[in-house]
C-alpha cells in the first residue's frame, strides 16, 4: 500500500504533532497522502486534495468512533478499506492508535494484514409509494420522539408481517457492528460483527413485555409512527438525516454492498470486549 485517504476529526486540538509524524511517514516511506476537499483548511498541504477516489488504497480515521463513521462514504467511493487510529477516549472501532501507527504503516506496506467485511443498513424512507429519502448506515438508525416531551406510538412489521406496536421513545435498528454502540447502551445484545442479522432495540418502552428482537440479514423492516409530532427525527450513524411526518414509512433491511475493516492484530472480537468495556471483570 503507498496512498492513503485521510479523514481529521476536526475538533482535536493537539494537531502539529500528529502533521509531524505524517509529514515523515510521507518523506521516508514514500507514502503519498489525499484529503477531501472539505478538509482543505484543516490538513496541511502536503497532503494532496482528492481528485480520484480510484487512487486510493486505504482509508485512515484519526479520531474517535465518529470519525471512523463518518468516513463511510470515502470508503465506499473508493472501494478501500478502513483503518481507525484512535484519538478518542473508547475507539472502539479504531485498531490501532498513534504509537502504534508507524508499525500499522509497516503492517500495510508489507501486506501483514487481514480485511474484514461488515454489513450495512440500507435505509429508505417513503411516502405514498414515493422514496423521499435513501441512504445507509454502518452502525445504526435510530427512530426517535426527538424533543417532544411524550411517547410514540410505533408499529413494526417484517417482511409484511406484522411484529408488534408500541408506545415508547423509539426504536434503535442496528447491525452487528452497531450492536455495541447505542444498542448496548439501551439494553440490545451484543453480535459478532462478522454476522449478517438486524438487531430492534426499543427505547423506553411503555410495558416491560417489549424487548430486543434480532432479525435474519434477509428481513426488511418497515417502521410507521402514528400521528408523528414536529420532532420525530431518523438518525443515521449519531447524525440527525430525516424529519418524520406522517404518512412516511422508514424501510431498512441490510445493504448489498459492505465496507472493509483492516484488521492488524490477533485480538478477537472478545478481547477488545474484555478490554475496552471491561466485559466479565468483578
Amino acid at each position: 500500500m503507498q496512498y492513503f485517504g485521510i479523514l481529521f476529526n476536526p475538533n482535536y486540538l493537539n494537531k502539529e504533532p500528529i502533521f509531524e509524524l505524517l509529514r515523515k511517514l510521507h518523506s521516508e516511506k514514500q507514502l503519498s497522502f489525499f484529503k477531501l476537499p472539505e478538509q482543505n483548511g484543516i490538513l496541511p498541504e502536503f497532503i494532496n486534495t482528492l481528485s480520484d477516489y480510484n487512487r486510493i488504497d486505504c482509508v485512515l480515521t484519526f479520531g474517535g468512533d465518529g470519525t471512523f463513521l463518518r468516513a463511510l462514504d470515502f470508503s465506499l467511493k473508493s472501494d478501500a478499506p478502513l483503518l481507525g487510529i484512535n484519538l478518542g477516549k473508547l475507539g472502539f472501532l479504531s485498531e490501532s492508535s498513534l504509537k502504534e501507527l508507524e508499525k500499522s504503516i509497516d503492517d500495510l506496506k508489507n501486506n501483514r494484514f487481514k480485511v474484514q467485511k461488515r454489513m450495512l443498513l440500507k435505509v429508505q424512507v417513503r411516502k405514498d409509494q414515493r422514496l423521499v429519502f435513501n441512504s445507509l448506515a454502518l452502525n445504526d438508525a435510530v427512530i426517535h420522539r426527538g424533543t417532544a416531551p411524550k411517547l410514540i406510538d410505533v408499529n413494526v412489521s417484517s417482511n409484511r408481517r406484522f411484529v408488534i406496536e408500541t408506545r415508547c421513545d423509539g426504536f434503535i435498528v442496528s447491525t452487528p457492528t452497531g450492536s455495541t454502540a447505542y444498542n448496548l447502551s439501551a439494553g440490545g445484545p451484543i453480535i459478532s460483527p462478522l454476522m449478517d442479522a438486524i438487531v430492534l432495540t426499543p427505547l423506553n418502552p411503555h410495558v416491560l413485555t417489549v424487548r430486543p428482537i434480532v432479525f435474519s440479514a434477509k428481513d426488511t423492516l418497515k417502521l410507521e409512527i402514528n400521528r408523528p409530532t414536529e420532532e420525530c427525527i431518523l438518525q443515521l450513524d449519531g447524525r440527525n438525516s430525516f424529519v418524520i411526518k406522517e404518512n412516511h414509512q422508514i424501510i431498512i433491511g441490510a445493504a448489498k454492498k459492505k465496507v472493509k475493516f483492516i484488521k492488524l492484530s490477533n485480538r478477537t472480537f472478545y478481547q477488545i470486549l474484555r478490554k475496552k468495556f471491561h466485559m466479565g471483570r468483578k
